[in-house]
């Protein structure tokens, strides 16, 4: 894998699933991403899965993928896990100059976490010793905090520019409501969305994903899961694209306090649901070559 790769201390896991509030796509969007991922899931990697799912998501891998803005304001030291800042206007992305917090602090942005908990997950797989009463609690943080930041990386402002903290405070209306830009693109196009073509049915809505990843992106989706050089996890490119399409759509035609209405919407919605696709298409594949044969030993061992 690229780039530095921390440790960190991993608290108790906390059960805050159902806690109000959406942050980073929102609850649907993340929800969707993990729907996705779930059909491209191998069987090691599904097994592996299963394990460390939370006994409260019931089973349901995309239950737990928008726990990581619940925990936001709980766990202080995630909020700059969420994003990568990029210098105003250069609609590029380099990890050593852009992946720090706002302390300086390097390696805390959303690739270095994604790095980060891809590396606690496929460490603790390394070996047939593999013991989930010991250190359960912690990989399955990491596994729902991996599984959200591979989604928030793909949201082109959470790659947005330094200056206006990603959209966040660049004021607009969608139609007649007021709101910042980053919102949005967080929440308020895929809630459009779904009131406008899917009769607010968040599963037609992943239906039809998943129809133009097997028919219009058919191509292109045979590549978006490789990762060069047979690095596990690979975010930069994630980020080098979001930022790209941060300067070519989200910020275009959006100055501060310009109504954003069907032009807007109707134009950028395609490229919503395309990173939304990418992003889960992206994580199944990270979590296969991350669980790729690790489980299956532990399967004809048992």
């Amino acid at each position: 894998m690229g780039g530095p790769l921390l440790l960190w201390n991993m608290r108790l896991f906390t059960l805050l699933l159902l806690m109000p509030g959406v942050l980073c796509w929102g609850h649907e969007g993340h929800y969707v991403i993990c729907k996705i991922a779930e059909e491209y899931l191998s069987e090691d990697a599904l097994f592996a899965v299963k394990q460390l799912l939370p006994d409260s998501a019931e089973g349901d891998f995309a239950a737990v993928c928008p726990w990581a803005d619940t925990v936001r304001f709980h766990y202080h030291w995630s909020s700059p896990l969420h994003y990568v800042d990029t210098p105003d206007f250069k609609c590029n992305y380099k990890y050593c100059r852009d992946c720090h917090d706002s302390y300086g602090h390097k390696d805390r942005c959303v690739t270095g976490a994604i790095y980060n908990y891809t590396m606690q997950l496929e460490s603790a797989y390394a070996g047939n010793n593999f013991d989930l009463s010991t250190c359960g609690d912690n990989l399955t943080e990491a596994l729902m905090f991996l599984s959200h930041f591979v989604g928030d990386v793909h949201q082109p402002l959470h790659c947005g520019f330094t200056g206006d903290l990603g959209g966040n405070t660049i004021i607009v209306r969608w139609y007649r409501r007021k709101t910042n830009l980053h919102h949005v693109w967080d929440t308020m196009i895929i809630d459009s969305a779904l009131k406008k073509f899917y009769n607010s049915d968040l599963s037609t809505m992943i239906q039809a994903i998943q129809m133009n990843i097997a028919d219009t992106w058919y191509n292109d989706a045979l590549t978006w899961g490789h990762c060069a050089h047979n690095y596990t996890a690979c975010p930069d490119g994630y980020a080098s694209e979001s930022v790209s399409l941060a300067c070519k759509f989200a910020y275009k035609n959006a100055t501060p306090g310009s109504t954003l209405e069907d032009e807007y919407f109707l134009s950028r919605l395609p490229i919503v649901e395309k990173r939304l696709a990418q992003s889960g298409v992206r994580l199944a594949a990270t979590l296969n070559r991350i669980f790729a044969s690790q489980t299956r030993i532990a399967q004809a061992e048992s």
